[in-house]
Formats: structure tokens, sequence, C-alpha cells
């Protein structure tokens, strides 16, 4: 696992990220993964279920994981979030 974390670190633009994802990723895991981080924006942004629902094509259980996650997790997706908003306080 550190590996992985230091070979995402290493990356340096967005088409070296893309490369890196689609050789140690299918297509679906990709997506899957592109579609959480969707999902814990949308309800970042106090979004539905529904309107996150039909939007993304995320199931209800999916929806529910992401928000568990925002709320008891460890903060991941609240950093990333927030360094995406440019609000990040570290």
């Amino acid at each position: 696992t550190d590996l992985l974390c230091e070979a995402i670190l290493s990356l340096q633009t967005t088409d070296e990220c893309y490369a890196f994802l689609e050789d140690i990723l299918t297509v679906s895991e990709i997506q899957s993964v592109a579609q959480r981080l969707q999902v814990a924006k949308m309800l970042d942004e106090g979004q539905t279920y529904d309107d996150i629902e039909r939007l993304t094509g995320a199931s209800s259980a999916t929806i529910s994981r992401v928000k568990r996650s925002l709320m008891f997790g460890a903060d991941g997706y609240r950093l990333v979030l927030d360094r995406l908003k440019g609000t990040d306080k570290s």
C-alpha cells in the first residue's frame, strides 16, 4: 500500500494520472472510484440522494456508504474536497 501511495504522489500531471490509472485499474474500477468522488462532492454540496442517484447513476447503497465515510471515515474525502475547492486548512 505504501508503494501505491508513493506512486500516486509521484504523478505530476493529469495525463500521467490517467495513464497510471488505466494501467493499474479496469475501466469499470476507474468509473466506480470516479463515481464515488462525484457522490462525495454532491453530498458535500447538500444535494439529495434522489438527485445524486439520478445524475450519477450511483445506487442508494453507494451513496450511503460514501456519506458514512464523509461523516465517520478517515477524512480523506474531506481533505480532497477541500483542496479541490481551494479551502484546505492544512
